[in-house]
């Protein structure tokens, strides 16, 4: 039980302090949803458990770079009933990472086929394969938006990423992550 709490509280850096470049995005939308209709967004919350998975602070900060996000967009935060109802989650699976390495050192000889002592065969030498194994944890963050009339999903982003364990880079790199996951909402942002 120890092991998966800290697996959750790892979470915290997953999709936060991984570099923009190594999270894999995947966004899908109702192409019959209007969008620019839109004009203030709110928050419907998180998953119940997200105090396992994120402290106060980094829910916060990551709750800011999706109002930064937004408001790019010119929609303007409210607290209740906005146009657009953004949720989010985040879920961490724990995987294993399987290396192998191969070496191979020739013999003497003339090292082709060709008639050696004992008969006809390749030269002489030998290789040795070495395997390693690392566990990681994968943490995916799913922004979902709804239509506030409707109730309707109208898009969805998906980040996923590999946990990273330098806390030092999550706030630096939190509103990049959310920014590479909101690439292709459909109202772009405004300059």
């Amino acid at each position: 039980m120890i092991m998966k709490k800290n697996a959750f509280i790892l979470a915290t850096i997953v999709i936060i302090s991984s570099a923009c470049s190594g999270i894999k995005v995947t966004t899908d939308l109702d192409k019959t949803a209007n969008f620019t209709k839109y004009q203030t967004v709110s928050f419907l919350g998180w998953q119940e458990d997200i105090d396992q998975v994120l402290n106060q602070l980094n829910r916060d900060r990551l709750r800011d770079a999706v109002k930064d996000e937004m408001w790019k967009r010119k929609l303007k935060l409210v607290d209740d009933n906005g146009d657009l109802v953004i949720s989010l989650y985040l879920v961490v699976d724990q995987k294993t990472s399987i290396t192998a390495y191969s070496s191979y050192y020739g013999g003497g000889g003339r090292g082709r086929y060709g008639y050696r002592r004992g008969g006809w065969g390749w030269g002489h030498g030998n290789s040795t394969t070495t395997y390693s194994e690392s566990d990681y944890l994968q943490g995916t963050l799913v922004v979902d938006a709804f239509d506030q009339t409707s109730g309707d999903l109208v898009w969805q982003g998906v980040g996923t990423g590999v946990v990273s364990q330098k806390p030092q880079k999550r706030e630096k790199n939190m509103p990049k992550v959310v920014a590479k996951i909101l690439k292709d909402f459909p109202l772009a942002p405004v300059n």
